[in-house]
Formats: C-alpha cells, sequence, structure tokens
C-alpha cells in the first residue's frame, strides 16, 4: 500500500536528482526499504508523513551521488552575470517534461542545489550543511543554476518562435 501510493511522486523526486533512470530506480527502492524500516520513528506531531519520506528519498539521492563522486561539480557557467529575460508565451508552452528535461541538463553541482531550494524548498542553511559547502557556496550555485536554466529556455524560445513564425 505504502509503495503504491507513493511511487509515482517519490520516482519524480529521484528523477529529478538522479539522470539516469535506472540508478533513480534502485535509489526509489532503496529508499522504500529505509523509510518501511523506519515507520516507527516517523512523529506526526512534527509533519506529514509525505514530508517525512521525502526527506528520506532526497537523503538517499543526495548519498548516491557523493558515492559516485566525492565532491559536487560546481562548473563554472560563462556569462552568468548576463540576466535573460523570458517571453511569457514561452513558459507557457514549456511542458512540466520539457521543463523536467532542462533541470536534468544542468550540471550535478547546479541540479542538486536547485532542486534542493527551488522545488523541496530547503533554506541555504540547510543545504550547506546537507552538502557539507558553504551557506554563501549554495547561494551562488543557485544563482549560476537559475541562470543557466533560464538560457536554456532561451534556446527553447528562439527555436518555438521559428517553428510558429
Amino acid at each position: 500500500m505504502l509503495y503504491k501510493n507513493y511511487v509515482k511522486a517519490f520516482m519524480l523526486i529521484c528523477l529529478r536528482y538522479i539522470k539516469q533512470r535506472h540508478d533513480a530506480e534502485d535509489i526509489l527502492q532503496d529508499s522504500f526499504v529505509k523509510i518501511y524500516r523506519a515507520l516507527n520513528k516517523y512523529d506526526e506531531t512534527k509533519g506529514s508523513f509525505y514530508s517525512w519520506s521525502k526527506r528520506i528519498i532526497i537523503n538517499e539521492c543526495l548519498q548516491s551521488l557523493r558515492k559516485k563522486k566525492h565532491e559536487f561539480n560546481f562548473e563554472v557557467f560563462p556569462d552568468s552575470d548576463k540576466i535573460i529575460q523570458l517571453n511569457q508565451e514561452t513558459q507557457k508552452q514549456l511542458s512540466l517534461q520539457e521543463l523536467t528535461e532542462l533541470i536534468q541538463g544542468l550540471p550535478k553541482g547546479y541540479r542538486t542545489i536547485f532542486n534542493l531550494y527551488v522545488i523541496d524548498g530547503f533554506k541555504h542553511q540547510e543545504i550547506a550543511e546537507m552538502m557539507n559547502i558553504a551557506e554563501s557556496t549554495s547561494k551562488t550555485q543557485l544563482l549560476k543554476a537559475k541562470k543557466m536554466l533560464q538560457g536554456q529556455i532561451k534556446k527553447k524560445e528562439k527555436i518555438l518562435n521559428t517553428r510558429y513564425a
């Protein structure tokens, strides 16, 4: 019942952090085992079951990323000082799948911080502790991730405009 109710939502979380679907599926299975084994530790007075279990999923994803590479690779993004304005029509035309693919295309470090902050709602201090980095690094990487994502969306916008022109 636990698996049936949460598999889709939890798989989407895994895919936001882990590029390879088969790796995300493995992490998902490991996470369900951890959640099941820790059910007695869940305290409903501290939050919803979904929030509690989502944190386990995210921690499993981060642990997997750490195992594959001891440090997160915070690549330098050229022109990161440019602010790109997006056409509102382009934002409406992007599907959730397209946006997810663009997020998955971010370098691992950028993608991880973007997901933790923007999508999962963690504060920079929490992210810094989770990833063993400085809080300022989290803030800087988020800014760079947003700008890189804006650049990717801008490219999509050009493609859409030429397609429908």
